[in-house]
C-alpha cells in the first residue's frame, strides 16, 4: 500500500484539546509531564521510578499465556520485563468481539511501531508493546456486536459482571455468521481459522481475545495484559483503600476539569465521590458511602470503614477501578513509559495528572494513536475520474460537491467581483445621499443590504442549476463519501478488519506496520 500523510487539523475530525496537545500549546502544559517526542521520552526514561514486582508481573503473564502457543518474540518480551532496563509501551481497549472497529487494530500497531522507534533511539533499553485488555469493564452491550460492511452482527445474550469473565460457549451463531462473511478465499479462510480457534478453544472472553490478538500480532512481540489478578491488585490495595475513604480523586480531577473547561475544552470523564466498583463473577456494582457505611449498589453488601480495609487487603481482586482510577492501576503494575489512546482518551488522561501527582505515581508520555483512511482501488479510480484528491475527501459532502461544481463549470458561478462592484456603487450613493440629507445614509445602507441579499440568493440558484447538470457526478461523490466515511464518520470507527483482511490478508497489518509513524503526529491515507 502507498501511504500519504496529512495533518490532523486538515481532517476536521479531532477536538481542539487534542490538536492543542499534539501542537504543544503552552496552555495545556500543566496537564501532562512529558512532551510526545524523543526529548520527552528521554526525560521519561531518566525519571521512571518503577517500584512494583517485575518478577511477579512476568510470572503472571507467563501463567496467562500457558494455554497459547505464542511466538518466541512474546515469550522473550515477557522475560525481558524482569530486566530493570525494560519499559512497556501500552495501549488499551475493550474486549470487542472479533476485534471490533479498525481503530482497535490501529492502537496496537501504533504501540508496536513506537516500541521499535524507541529501541532505535535508545538501544541500551528494551521497549515492549502491550495491549491492556479492559477485562473488568461491564458494558457488554458496547462490545457484543461488530459491523461487517452494511450488516451488524450481534452476540445476543444476558451478561453481568466483568466482560473478561463472560462465557463464550454460546457465541457459536455469531461466530458462524462472521465466518460466513469471510468466505472461502485464502485470506478469508486464514482469518476464519484464527477466530474459530480463539473462540472455541476458550470459555472466557478474555482468553479468547488474547488468543486472537496473539495470532494477529504475536510475531511483533505484543503482550496482552489481563490485570484482573489478585496478586497484581495487591500492589494497588493501599491506593484503593485510601481513595475510597479519602476521595482525593474526586476533588483533584474535578479541579482539573474546571481548569480545562476554563480553557474551552470539554472534559471526557467526570469523577465520582468513589471511583471503584465491587466485583465478583456475576457482579460489578458501584461503591457508595451512606451513613458511615460503604455500600455496594443493587446488593445487600456493605462495610464499615474497618471492614472495608480488611476486605480490600484480603480480597483486592474484588475492587475494580473505574475509568479515572484504572490508569493509575496500570502505571503501578507496569514499568510503563507511554500510553497510546484515541482523541477522547488523550483528553481524559490530561484530566488525571494532578491525581497521579497526589499518589506519587509516574505519569507516562501521552501519545495520540495513529489514524488511517484506507482507499481501495475502485474508490481511487473514482477519485481520479472526478479529480478529487485525498485531502478534499475530508470536507463534508455538501462542501465537496459545491467545490467540485465550481471547479467544473465553464461559466463563473461566484459573484464576488460583482458583489464588490455593488458595494462600491452603494458606498458612493450613500456618500452622495449624506451630502443631501444625513438621514438618507441609513436608507442607502438598507438598499445595499437588500441588493447583496438578492445577489447571494441568485448565486445559490445558479449553483443549484449547475448541480442539476452534473447529477451523475455528484451522486458518485455522495457514494464515494459514504463508502470511505460510513455514516459520516472516520472509516476506522465503523469498519472491522474483516473486509481488509479478505482483500489484502496479513499484508494489511504489514502495510500498517510499514506506514504508521507514531511520533510524526500525522493522519495516514493508504492507497491499496
Amino acid at each position: 500500500m502507498q501511504a500519504k500523510y496529512i495533518s490532523y487539523q486538515e481532517t476536521n475530525a479531532f477536538s481542539a484539546a487534542v490538536l492543542d496537545y499534539i501542537s504543544g500549546k503552552d496552555q495545556l502544559r500543566s496537564f501532562y509531564r512529558y512532551s510526545p517526542d524523543l526529548k520527552g521520552f528521554a526525560e521519561a526514561i531518566a525519571n521512571r521510578n518503577f517500584k512494583a514486582d517485575r518478577t511477579l508481573l512476568a510470572e503472571t503473564l507467563q501463567s496467562q499465556y500457558k494455554n497459547i502457543r505464542t511466538s518466541e518474540q512474546v515469550a522473550e518480551n515477557i522475560t525481558l520485563l524482569k530486566d530493570q532496563r525494560t519499559f512497556t509501551i501500552t495501549t488499551g481497549h475493550q474486549l470487542n468481539i472479533f476485534t471490533g472497529p479498525l481503530y482497535f487494530i490501529y492502537k496496537i500497531v501504533t504501540a508496536i511501531n513506537l516500541a521499535k522507534e524507541l529501541k532505535a533511539a535508545f538501544p541500551e533499553y528494551n521497549f515492549v508493546p502491550v495491549y491492556w485488555m479492559a477485562t473488568e469493564d461491564h458494558d457488554f452491550e458496547e462490545i457484543n456486536h461488530v459491523k461487517i460492511e452494511d450488516k451488524m452482527l450481534t452476540w445476543n445474550k444476558q451478561a453481568a459482571g466483568a466482560t473478561g469473565r463472560v462465557d463464550t460457549r454460546d457465541i457459536e451463531d455469531t461466530l458462524l455468521a462472521y465466518k460466513g462473511y469471510l468466505g472461502i478465499s485464502e485470506n478469508g479462510l486464514e482469518l476464519s481459522e484464527m477466530v474459530n480457534e480463539a473462540y472455541t478453544s476458550h470459555n472466557k472472553l478474555s482468553d479468547a481475545t488474547r488468543h486472537l490478538v496473539d495470532k494477529l500480532f504475536g510475531k511483533y512481540g505484543l503482550i496482552c495484559v489481563d490485570a484482573d489478578e489478585r496478586q497484581l491488585k495487591q500492589q494497588f490495595a493501599e491506593t484503593i483503600y485510601k481513595d475510597i475513604t479519602e476521595q482525593h480523586s474526586f476533588k483533584l480531577i474535578s479541579e482539573s476539569n474546571a481548569a480545562l473547561e476554563a480553557l474551552g475544552h470539554k472534559p471526557q470523564v467526570n469523577p465520582r465521590d468513589i471511583n471503584f466498583f465491587y466485583m465478583t463473577d456475576q457482579l460489578r456494582e458501584r461503591i457508595v458511602e451512606e451513613d458511615g457505611l460503604y455500600k455496594v449498589m443493587n446488593s445487600d453488601i456493605s462495610f464499615s470503614k474497618t471492614e472495608l480495609k480488611t476486605e480490600v487487603m484480603t480480597f483486592p481482586e474484588r475492587f475494580s477501578p473505574n475509568v479515572v482510577m484504572r490508569p493509575l492501576y496500570q502505571e503501578v503494575i507496569l514499568p510503563n513509559l507511554a500510553y497510546i489512546g484515541g482523541g477522547a482518551e488523550v483528553t481524559y488522561w490530561l484530566q488525571l495528572k494532578s491525581n497521579f501527582d497526589h499518589y506519587q505515581i509516574d505519569f507516562p508520555v501521552l501519545l495520540l494513536r495513529n489514524s488511517a483512511l484506507v482507499i481501495d482501488k475502485r474508490s481511487e479510480l473514482k477519485m481520479e475520474i472526478l479529480g478529487i484528491s485525498h485531502k478534499h475527501l475530508f470536507s463534508d459532502t455538501e462542501t465537496l460537491k459545491n467545490d467540485w461544481v465550481k471547479a467544473h463549470v465553464t461559466l463563473q458561478l461566484s459573484l464576488n467581483d460583482e458583489e464588490r462592484a455593488v458595494r462600491a456603487v452603494f458606498d458612493q450613493i450613500k456618500l452622495n445621499a449624506y451630502k443631501i440629507d444625513k438621514s438618507l445614509s441609513q436608507s442607502a445602507d438598507a438598499a445595499k443590504t437588500k441588493a447583496l441579499k438578492l445577489m447571494a440568493n441568485l448565486e445559490k440558484k445558479m449553483l443549484r442549476a449547475e448541480k442539476r447538470k452534473h447529477k451523475t457526478s455528484l451522486a458518485q461523490i455522495e457514494n464515494l463519501k459514504e463508502k470511505l466515511f460510513p455514516g459520516g464518520v472516520l472509516q476506522e470507527r465503523i469498519l472491522n478488519i474483516a473486509p481488509m483482511f479478505v482483500l489484502y490478508g496479513d499484508g494489511f497489518i504489514g502495510s500498517l506496520i510499514s506506514s504508521f509513524q507514531p511520533l510524526d503526529h500525522q493522519f495516514t491515507v493508504l492507497f491499496a
